[in-house]
């Protein structure tokens, strides 16, 4: 019997849907190597335990009725597609995201029921093909490369799966993966203060060989052509001149199918460590980095998790910072202008003298730092970012 070509793009979109159904009974009923499988996909798809859980230990397809439910209605959705639309689904679903895909609009007040609940269009479309736990829209974050972003109620949304990510549960309070004091936002007395301070090395031009460099970044007090410059450390060396970010989104990746950013894969590096290149290898996608209105939102497009320490993640009082752990797919607001204004406390003559340093986050591919890990400093991660914000 002959298929149409619309047929067969649906057939293919169902069996590339995320994981969480047959992997788990047949890890359940004892099937030999059907665990491991079925953890490793959940690895890719963002399963696991942190700050920001997939929740995909529990969110599986729990029985086979309901797998039968969802596979009818999901056939029905896509059906109902124009040939084009479900080529650039599937396009996107098969490439995880790594490649440029067309918004899916479809009209908004489309929802679609699965047992007892009501999903709308771009959740159901998510949670078939990214989290089979999703349960609610106010989970999940647009990214600003969708048509839909920013829009309050438009009479079309967008339903591509891979141009939404999944937001952090901060609230829950994170596994105390690293903790440090507060004392880091103070400066170093030997430093200027006209140019971006590593708090890594101290300084600019204080300690470190290939720490940031003064010449590299523009210090006109009044300088708005960039919001940001990101450093690239391998260990206790950064590779590479510091990125001035001018646009408001940045891609910053190894390997990533129509690319245009940060590439670091195009770094020359000299370190030999087989660590290192075991992790430079998995950085993949990367992570995307967006200013936005509200703060400066992090999404984590590779395959692993990353690791991230931000003054304005904890709680202002705080004396001790966490490093937050967000996993594949997920996002999270690594930095809020308005929290670190009040962390500079403008009352504070020694806080006044650096305006820098409270506007530094970290980021660690893959390896994580602090009493949890044998590594207890992020100099020491095999592959990691500096993020410096212009506060002018």
């Amino acid at each position: 019997m002959f298929r149409t070509k619309r047929s067969v793009l649906v057939r293919r979109l169902w069996r590339s849907r995320a994981p969480g159904g047959e992997e788990e009974e047949e890890a359940a009923a004892g099937e030999p190597g059907a665990a491991a499988a079925a953890e490793a996909r959940a690895h890719v798809c963002g399963g696991g335990r942190g700050c920001c859980p997939g929740k995909a230990g529990r969110g599986g397809r729990a029985s086979a009725g309901a797998e039968a439910e969802l596979k009818a209605l999901t056939h029905a959705v896509l059906k109902r597609l124009k040939e084009r639309q479900l080529e650039g689904l599937l396009h996107a679903v098969e490439s995880r995201g790594g490649a440029r895909t067309p918004c899916l609009l479809l009209p908004a007040k489309a929802d679609s029921r699965l047992g007892q609940h009501w999903y709308p269009l771009p959740v159901l479309f998510c949670k078939v093909f990214r989290w089979p736990d999703l349960r609610h829209c106010s989970e999940v974050k647009r990214l600003c490369c969708c048509e839909s972003y920013g829009k309050a109620h438009p009479e079309l949304v967008c339903c591509n799966p891979h141009h939404l990510s999944r937001l952090c549960e901060l609230e829950s309070p994170p596994p105390p993966y690293s903790r440090y004091p507060m004392d880091f936002l103070k400066p170093t007395a030997d430093c200027p203060d006209s140019v971006p301070s590593s708090t890594e090395t101290g300084g600019t031009n204080c300690l470190a060989p290939g720490g940031l460099s003064d010449s590299q970044v523009p210090q006109e007090p009044g300088d708005r052509s960039h919001w940001c410059v990101v450093a690239y450390w391998e260990e206790k060396t950064r590779v590479g001149r510091l990125y001035s970010v001018q646009e408001p989104s940045l891609d910053i990746f190894y390997d990533l199918p129509q690319g245009n950013g940060f590439c670091l894969g195009q770094l020359n590096s000299d370190n030999k460590s087989q660590l290192v290149q075991k992790v430079r290898s998995k950085i993949g996608y990367g992570i995307q980095l967006t200013k936005e209105v509200d703060g400066v939102w992090v999404y984590n497009r590779s395959s692993y998790p990353i690791f991230i320490k931000s003054a304005t993640l904890d709680n202002p009082d705080s004396r001790t910072l966490l490093v937050h752990k967000v996993f594949p797919g997920f996002s999270i607001k690594a930095f809020d202008y308005e929290k670190a204004y009040s962390l500079q406390r403008p009352n504070d003559h020694e806080f006044m003298q650096q305006p820098w340093t409270g506007f530094t986050v970290q980021i660690s591919f893959v390896k994580g730092w602090g009493q949890c890990y044998t590594r207890q400093f992020i100099s020491s991660c095999p592959c990691w970012l500096e993020v410096i914000f212009n506060n002018r």
